[in-house]
């Protein structure tokens, strides 16, 4: 956070500095309105949330060694030519023998706001974003009583993916300094709240795909073990943020701007236990990056 406050102050002296490029008057003032998009990288310090080991909220274990779905499983593996029932004779005989380490997807940020400029070139921003992030990564599926896997590999290869959404309400002080009479530079400097939703925990074995995400209460979905109504296994967090943006004039209209956004924010996931004792191991700072367009209207004639 030091570090990100440092940045932003000598961006801000910067455009301060800049401010004269032109007449010293900011593009636009008052009331504007703004849509927002770009492509979002994640930090990957939350990731392994999702890659089901016995440690975590949502487990492999819990899925393929339970009567509901253990059978299934053990059947389009043998169907697949992977296992034989000779050699590998229950769903029981399955193990996990390397757990995924997972990484986020690049993913997108979409979202609305508003902001006020003054003639100073200081203003505030209101934002409200959208973002749906995918933590993808593979396990390794062997037997526990070493009977070989069938074919070349000595592992049945499995994919495991996480989905998350993530809605975030920024708030900025903004500062912007003319380098023309139709480019602008603009720094922002805000906070955000962040609300964490994980959405599913999904594992694909034998071509079929299973959802381990936690709806039986800690327990193995067995025969007779009925599903809770799902609680949502994330929750809100916080952070920093700082935006550098070039912006195109467009008069009697608003603007265009292309920029760059760093977060150092604290996300919270709920469940599991750390190898130190730690509970919820997966709330956790980190870093995260957006690059983006956003579209400014600050005429809004069209309405009267």
């Amino acid at each position: 956070m030091k570090r990100i406050a440092l940045i932003a102050a000598t961006l801000l002296l910067a455009a301060s500095a800049t401010a004269t490029a032109d007449d010293g008057k900011p593009p636009s003032t008052g009331l504007s309105f703004f849509a927002n998009a770009g492509a979002f990288w994640a930090s990957n310090n939350t990731a392994n949330f999702y890659n089901g080991h016995p440690s975590n909220a949502n487990t492999i274990d819990r899925v393929l060694h339970s009567s509901t779905y253990g059978t299934q499983i053990w059947q389009h593996l043998v169907n697949q030519g992977a296992i034989s029932p000779s050699t590998i004779g229950s769903y029981n005989q399955l193990q996990v023998v390397e757990y995924a380490d997972m990484y986020y997807r690049i993913s997108y940020q979409i979202g609305l706001g508003l902001r006020y400029d003054y003639t100073s070139g200081f203003g505030w921003l209101l934002r409200f974003d959208l973002t749906r992030l995918n933590a993808i990564g593979a396990f390794n599926l062997s037997s526990d009583n070493g009977a070989s896997i069938l074919g070349n590999d000595p592992y049945i290869r499995c994919g495991i993916l996480g989905k998350e959404e993530r809605i975030s309400i920024d708030f900025a002080l903004a500062k912007t300094a003319r380098l023309s009479s139709t480019l602008d530079l603009e720094i922002n400097l805000g906070a955000s709240l962040i609300n964490t939703k994980v959405q599913d925990n999904l594992i694909e074995v034998g071509g079929a795909t299973y959802s381990i995400l936690d709806v039986w209460d800690g327990q193995s979905p067995d025969y007779g073990v009925g599903s809770y109504e799902y609680i949502n296994q994330g929750g809100i967090g916080y952070g920093v943020f700082i935006s550098v943006l070039l912006g195109y004039s467009i008069p009697s209209v608003g603007a265009i701007k292309a920029g760059y956004t760093c977060y150092q924010s604290k996300t919270v996931l709920k469940g599991g236990t750390g190898t130190d004792g730690t509970v919820d191991p997966y709330t956790a700072w980190g870093w995260q990056h957006m690059l983006g367009i956003r579209f400014e209207i600050n005429n809004f004639s069209f309405i009267k």
